[in-house]
């Protein structure tokens, strides 16, 4: 049971409302996945079950023909459980219920009688309790700090029947008082299974009290996975509407533009699907262009020794000749700055980025204090590859266009630069990107839950995540 809540609660990574705002990312748990999650859920049950303390009790009968037999039953134990039907079925609107059918427990203890006044005996014996029936519903709900809390609900126990066999003293004495041994034993059964379930449930919400809905990305950005409207459980699937935004680190400034409205498809061969808006890729523009990081020094030591381009007044004063004469023989330096933040688009198999940065090119005098050159305009827009289940990614350079913004040398033809410029683009800026990219950011996990056998579509305006789920201990 704690294993299926696990498999639940990789998708209730909740805090308090925020009506009327549209999903950064949506999750969806299958039917498929649910039925994971029985299996390891069964699994955990078993063990659980093998915990259960029995109470030593006694009691008194009267047995004809000998009259009132006082016992005691001592030292009972738990010694094998079988659950061997069980499913697992969605709850609409409440969350997930469970049923176990044809269970059985095993135990074993000591017994002692004593009747007539004087004589007693004594021997163990072993109990077995079939056609155990057991359902209960797990519910989710939000507690006031806006965490996930999980409860057992309307749970249901039943044992059909109890078979005591005795071992040890008189056979004839204790076969007389056996039919009310098996009751009491069934009747404690009953009452204790209930509450183990209930506890079991109930002690995994530390974990969820512990689950941090803000996953910190580096040192400049967060994402936040709150839930932005109630969970909708249908008889199919629990759907998650969650903000998964980008805020700068300790600061949640809004942008200006908001998510677009998107729907997970209706396929479920997978037990997870996750889809990431556009509007989660353009938060994070927004908070690396607020703090400043969208912004790259080029020196020389960036551009691969083996191109003929050098960072220096002599490579530029061949395309722009007032270089090299007014600052003669100095290396250079290259200022590449967002201008805004950069914008992603998803069209069906296509993800683009589009940006608009300027470059600030200098001369570096002897006494290291840089002399400003030029200034351009450059619009540049690129493909991104994503891969991976961090959900990293690689850029490729598209098209780039520049204009001029301002000279201090004199007017030249820019386009003379493109060359140069696509060179030192791809050498520096774009190998600094794909950096960037490869780190990626976490998905919303829990625990030891890992996905498996993940694939990434690009649809209109979001990311498809199809995966499985696999819990490790």
């Amino acid at each position: 049971m704690l294993s299926l809540c696990c498999v639940l609660a990789l998708l209730v990574l909740s805090c308090p409302e925020i009506c009327g705002t549209n999903a950064g990312v949506k999750v969806k748990l299958t039917q498929k996945g649910l039925e994971y999650g029985r299996q390891i859920g069964v699994t955990t049950l078993l063990d659980q079950f093998k915990t259960i303390k029995v109470p030593d009790f006694s009691g008194s009968e009267e047995v004809s023909p000998i009259g009132k037999v006082s016992y005691s039953l001592t030292g009972i134990k738990v010694i094998n459980v079988g659950l061997p039907q069980s499913e697992v079925a969605l709850v609409p609107g409440t969350g997930v219920s469970l049923t176990i059918s044809n269970a059985y427990i095993n135990l074993h203890g000591d017994w002692r009688v004593k009747y007539l006044g004087i004589i007693s005996d004594s021997g163990c014996f072993d109990l077995v309790v079939s056609e155990l029936s057991i359902s209960t519903t797990v519910t989710i709900q939000s507690d006031d700090t806006g965490h996930p809390v999980v409860s057992s609900a309307n749970c249901a126990a039943s044992a059909g029947q109890a078979s005591v066999t005795f071992h040890g003293g008189a056979s004839w004495l204790y076969n007389l008082f056996s039919s009310y041994i098996d009751d009491a034993l069934r009747s404690v059964l009953q009452r204790k299974i209930c509450p183990l379930i209930s506890d079991a449930i109930h002690n995994l919400n530390p974990y969820l009290k512990a689950l941090n809905v803000l996953a910190k990305v580096n040192q400049y950005a967060e994402i936040e996975y709150s839930m932005v409207e109630s969970p909708v459980i249908s008889t199919s699937s629990i759907d998650l509407s969650l903000k998964g935004e980008f805020y700068n680190i300790g600061e949640h400034k809004e942008p200006l533009f908001a998510p677009t409205p998107f729907s997970l498809p209706p396929d479920e061969s997978n037990m997870l699907y996750m889809g990431i808006s556009a509007f989660t890729a353009n938060s994070a523009g927004f908070v690396y262009n607020n703090a400043g990081a969208l912004s790259l020094r080029i020196t020389d030591d960036m551009i691969p020794s083996s191109s003929p381009f050098r960072l220096n007044t002599k490579t530029f004063g061949t395309f722009i000749p007032q270089i090299a004469k007014q600052y003669p023989d100095l290396m250079m330096e290259l200022l590449v700055k967002a201008a805004t933040a950069p914008t992603v688009t998803f069209t069906p198999n296509n993800l683009t980025l589009q940006a608009n940065a300027t470059i600030t090119a200098y001369a570096i005098q002897p006494n290291t204090t840089l002399t400003t050159l030029f200034n351009l305009n450059v619009d540049a827009s690129g493909q991104i590859y994503v891969t991976g289940v961090k959900v990293a990614g690689n850029l490729t350079l598209n098209t780039v266009n520049m204009t001029l913004g301002a000279s201090y040398i004199g007017p030249f033809e820019v386009k003379s630069l493109d060359s140069i410029f696509q060179m030192v683009l791809k050498a520096a800026v774009i190998a600094e990107v794909n950096d960037l990219l490869q780190q990626g950011f976490p998905l919303p996990a829990i625990g030891e839950l890992n996905l498996v056998n993940t694939q990434l579509v690009i649809m209109k305006d979001y990311l498809l995540i199809g995966t499985d789920i696999h819990f490790t201990a």
